[in-house]
């Protein structure tokens, strides 16, 4: 491509702080190669922990401001009345809102949605009168004037943008599909299957459940179907793994304390560092992922590609994500999980047809595909 045809590429990174934000940025940013993807440069703005995570480029231009080190007031403030200058300043042909929230005044932009929470008001409401429900419903009004106005909007699955339609309306601006990739450290070839009788109490039946402990994750439904299959006699236990909003947390030791007390068939491991959670994957058995919203499952893939035999929520994008090849649940339904674990954990054959398939399915979710379509996607917005 000829130079004169590359463009500048702005990224607003002012409210990625944690988890899959900065996930998606470090994995799209390794993986750009901006000579072939017809970009000059990239110019991205954030806080010093999110600009440190990110490995250093000759192409990459790392912004930081005193306000984007703050709370969300002074991050809001400065998207609000400094970004669109500082994007004019660095000349950038367009700029890319990974956080979904705009209301500058620079031209062309393209958000993105990647927090469906706030469009799916059956699962906002589970957070009743809560200072976190009025949250919520704010960004369902700063995300919806976003998407209305900006020039492109990035969905991640088609379930989600048919969510968000719901909510907004048709949108005036492109939109495209584009979804996040796996990294290759999750990559574990389908083991063979044993019977279930080859396991005990010493060496038991590892279910591993990764995810955050909140309000739409059902982890307290799990632990309950766990213990009807051991109730039925399996040696089954339990692994669960994520940070927890301490609401949930409360309701989940609660089901421990009535069903686990000593905590012998359940074990809740907290965060785990993401560079090392390829291992619990590795130790494990069976995945089982009981969301009831998301936008891109983002876990659902790391499963997959660790070769595990999964039980999945029937919720959301997770039919269209796993198509065929897992067992599907009501994730409201203890009985319903409790049956798809029990028809997985019964059949050594299901779990080794089922894993195979999930395994080649997932190699479709790559980030250099997710790169190449990004960036391809910013370029067709500026020339449009």
């Amino acid at each position: 491509m000829d130079k004169d045809d590359t463009i500048i590429v702005g990224i607003d990174a002012s409210n990625i702080r944690q988890g899959g934000g900065i996930t998606h940025l470090i994995e799209l940013l390794n993986v750009t190669e901006p000579s072939s993807l017809g970009i000059k440069k990239i110019v991205i703005w954030g806080s010093q922990a999110t600009l440190n995570a990110l490995n250093d480029r000759s192409w990459l231009c790392k912004r930081n401001a005193s306000a984007l080190n703050k709370g969300l007031f002074y991050r809001s403030f400065w998207q609000l009345f400094s970004l669109s200058g500082a994007a004019r300043v660095a000349e950038c042909d367009v700029l890319l809102i990974p956080g979904g929230s705009y209301a500058g005044s620079f031209r062309p932009v393209v958000s993105m949605s990647r927090n469906l929470l706030p469009f799916e008001m059956d699962e906002l409401l589970r957070y009743g009168w809560s200072l976190r429900t009025l949250k919520l419903l704010a960004l369902r009004l700063t995300m919806s004037r976003s998407f209305r106005t900006t020039d492109g909007t990035i969905f991640l699955t088609q379930y989600a943008r048919k969510a968000v339609l719901a909510v907004t309306g048709e949108l005036r601006s492109q939109t495209r599909v584009i979804p996040h990739g796996i990294n290759a450290r999750f990559n574990g070839a389908p083991k063979g299957q044993r019977a279930i009788s080859e396991y005990d109490d010493k060496n038991p039946y590892r279910i591993l459940y990764v995810s955050n402990i909140d309000n739409y994750k059902h982890q307290w439904n799990v632990v309950e179907a766990v213990k009807i299959l051991r109730n039925n006699g399996l040696p089954v236990v339990l692994d669960l793994v994520g940070s927890a909003y301490q609401p949930a947390l409360k309701r989940l030791n609660k089901t421990l304390s009535r069903l686990d007390p000593e905590r012998i068939w359940v074990n809740y491991q907290g965060v785990v560092v993401f560079n090392e959670l390829h291992q619990f994957y590795l130790q494990s058995d069976l995945g089982v992922f009981a969301s009831s919203c998301e936008n891109m499952p983002n876990i659902l893939l790391e499963i997959m590609a660790s070769g595990l035999p999964i039980a999945c929520s029937s919720y959301g994008p997770m039919p269209e994500v796993l198509g065929n090849s897992g067992v599907f649940f009501d994730p409201e339904k203890t009985k319903s999980i409790a049956k798809a674990l029990s028809e997985l954990i019964n059949s050594p054959q299901l779990r080794f047809d089922l894993s195979q398939a999930s395994y080649e399915r997932v190699q479709q979710y790559s980030w250099r595909r997710c790169a190449e379509e990004t960036f391809g996607f910013l370029n067709s917005i500026v020339k449009y």
